[in-house]
């Protein structure tokens, strides 16, 4: 049976279960894949969904000089084949426009990829359209294959646009899991239907039937504080500092406490910002956490707060799945009118958004929230509802193992 080749940065990632869910649930409906990763990894835990894949995994040298002995037999053993100068043409012209280290690294590890494909892998797939997404695309041209890609998040708000032009013209087909990316790729591409929405959405397997109860705490008892949390990794686009800036805010007399599960670039800075503000007794930093952990935690939690912002350089959310995961185990959201988090969240009905980048706004909702159990409860039963009955993975797994049998069954190597 032949396989798809999928291109992933990083395998596995704490950061990545809707890749990992996605690779686990096409394995399971019978796809046969090869993770391909461009680097090695660095997270000290793994996810059980991870471990649950069976496929294997080829990693890339992530770093040129790592490897170039691999490297050179790579770039031999492709450069007799007639896709190699197509896919040399296709990158002199893009490394015009971008003459960077990274761009020569992803050209030679698309040479070694394509050297060592397994002959039984007839297509390649990439997840995420900047950097994978190129080196899918070299190689593919070089292995005389055809490609497709799952866009995200960063991927697209950060690639400039004549790079995505290019590859969705190159590409087969692909799929993104925001409706507000989807309308960005499509007037990108070069016909109508190139790109695809399906919502990445949650195997609900992983999660208890039923959520857990809670106690109405609402911030009056110092002995049993509301329980606030954040999941995400310490990044600007996910404004945790916006967190702090909100809880200083809040009246003294209110009790709480917070827990960041996250790891990230800005941890240090966020831990010395939370002692400038005298808030260290109150928040707990847990790192990065496996799946299991960050499950418990929302059952232990009362309230959970994300509020996404757009960073500097463009990079923002799509959809995170921590909202659609928090949601899920009955747990109130409050976030930002940011990205596609309307698309998941209904103000005022299945969880609270406010402006992003305003701690002030975001503070009164916070204050309003911790003393109204009740209203959270309300929010925490319409989300559940929602996320179960429409962010299910299903739908878009089903979906796209008919893409990917359509895309073998054309192919002829």
């Amino acid at each position: 049976m032949r396989r798809v080749a999928v291109v992933v940065k990083g395998w596995p990632r704490l950061s990545e279960t809707f890749i990992a869910q996605e690779v686990l649930g096409l394995e399971r409906r019978g796809l046969k894949q090869l993770v391909v990763s461009l680097r090695l990894p660095t997270d000290k835990t793994v996810h059980d969904l991870n471990k649950a894949v069976t496929a294997p995994v080829l990693y890339l040298p992530e770093y040129l000089r790592d490897d170039p002995k691999r490297v050179f037999n790579g770039v031999w053993r492709t450069l007799g084949r007639p896709g190699f100068w197509r896919a040399l043409g296709a990158w002199l012209a893009d490394l015009t426009r971008d003459p960077t280290r990274n761009r020569i690294r992803r050209f030679g590890q698309a040479c070694v990829l394509a050297a060592e494909l397994p002959a039984d892998v007839a297509w390649l797939h990439s997840h995420f359209l900047h950097t994978p997404a190129s080196v899918t695309r070299y190689a593919a041209l070089i292995a005389g294959l055809g490609w497709s890609f799952s866009a995200h998040a960063k991927d697209i708000w950060t690639s400039p646009e004549w790079e995505l032009r290019g590859k969705l013209a190159s590409a087969a087909w692909g799929v993104t899991c925001t409706a507000m990316g989807h309308r960005h790729l499509e007037s990108l591409a070069p016909e109508s239907g190139r790109v695809e929405l399906l919502y990445h959405g949650l195997d609900f397997a992983r999660f208890p039937d039923t959520p857990p109860a809670r106690p109405p705490r609402d911030g009056g008892d110092p002995t049993d504080p509301v329980r606030l949390l954040t999941v995400g990794r310490a990044v600007e686009k996910k404004g945790i500092d916006l967190v702090l800036d909100a809880l200083a805010r809040l009246p003294t007399g209110l009790s709480w406490r917070w827990t960041h599960i996250g790891g990230g670039e800005r941890l240090p800075a966020l831990k010395a910002q939370a002692e400038r503000l005298g808030l260290t007794d109150r928040v707990e930093w847990q790192g990065a956490r496996a799946q299991d952990a960050v499950i418990a935690a929302y059952a232990a939690s009362d309230l959970f707060i994300l509020p996404s912002r757009q960073a500097k350089d463009g990079d923002r959310d799509g959809l995170p799945n921590v909202l659609m995961e928090a949601q899920a185990m009955g747990l109130p959201c409050l976030a930002t009118r940011m990205a596609a988090i309307p698309e998941l969240i209904g103000d005022g009905t299945t969880g609270v958004l406010v402006p992003p980048d305003d701690p002030p706004a975001l503070a009164v909702a916070l204050e309003s929230l911790l003393r109204d159990p009740a209203r959270r409860a309300a929010l925490a039963a319409a989300g559940a509802e929602r996320v179960r009955h429409e962010f299910g993975c299903d739908q878009g797994i089903d979906r796209l193992v008919v893409r990917f049998a359509e895309s073998l069954a054309a192919t002829t190597r």
